[in-house]
């Protein structure tokens, strides 16, 4: 992650000291994506062997460069006993129920203007293609993840105090006007919506809040300085 900026110097050591000093045994930490550069799920097995040394049962969701990502019956024989994931279902917690999916790029909405670019060396090469057509396969990935996210928050508890989502793109855009992911949230009665994938945002940038009854909340780790953000207290 180094190749990203100053900011990710000795970013692990960053998140074990935050993650140490605020996260207790009995702590739920939702993790929403990007998590390994494996490109298989045995390559991956040091990276959640790393996080399951750290305190409290963990979350996670897929995010756009997971590619170690399998199937869940595949991922079950190699996940450490604290890391659950979520892939067209939820987790139950407590009085906590956590949904989830990937969602992916829309032209509903973007931030370009806030981001500061840099090149990701590790990132598969897209070859040139029409934008058209790019922007309809980017379409169709995106109603598929939104099918993948009306599955999971159908399982949410009706009950639970607390709904929670993970994405790993934004569900809506910066002016936080409805969308169409943000519709199924609603429709769903989640509660705080959690995500990343924004990086290198530029300084002094602050995004998203609440509207319409759900609190976004950005927590890729260089924006909220690799420190866990509390969603329930």
């Amino acid at each position: 992650m180094d190749y990203f900026g100053p900011a990710w110097a000795g970013h692990a050591e960053k998140i074990v000291g935050h993650w140490q000093r605020l996260i207790k045994p009995d702590d739920l930490v939702l993790i929403p994506g990007d998590i390994s550069w494996a490109m298989r799920l045995e390559e991956a097995v040091p990276d959640l062997e790393w996080i399951h040394a750290l305190p409290g049962t963990k979350v996670m969701i897929k995010g756009n460069h997971d590619y170690w990502w399998d199937s869940l019956s595949k991922m079950a024989k190699v996940l450490p006993p604290s890391i659950h994931v979520i892939q067209n279902n939820a987790f139950h917690w407590r009085d906590v129920s956590v949904a989830g999916a990937r969602l992916w790029d829309t032209s509903e909405y973007g931030f370009g203007q806030f981001v500061e670019y840099k090149e990701n060396p590790k990132e598969k090469k897209k070859k040139d293609v029409d934008v058209a057509v790019q922007q309809d396969l980017a379409e169709k990935q995106f109603v598929r993840e939104l099918q993948r996210l009306e599955l999971s928050l159908k399982e949410l508890k009706p009950d639970a105090k607390h709904k929670i989502a993970m994405t790993h793109y934004p569900p809506v855009g910066a002016d936080m006007k409805p969308s169409r992911a943000s519709a199924l949230l609603e429709k769903y009665g989640v509660q705080t919506c959690v995500f990343g994938h924004l990086h290198n945002l530029k300084t002094g940038c602050s995004l998203f809040g609440e509207a319409r009854g759900i609190r976004y909340v950005l927590a890729a780790c260089d924006y909220v300085h690799f420190q866990p953000v509390p969603l329930v207290t």
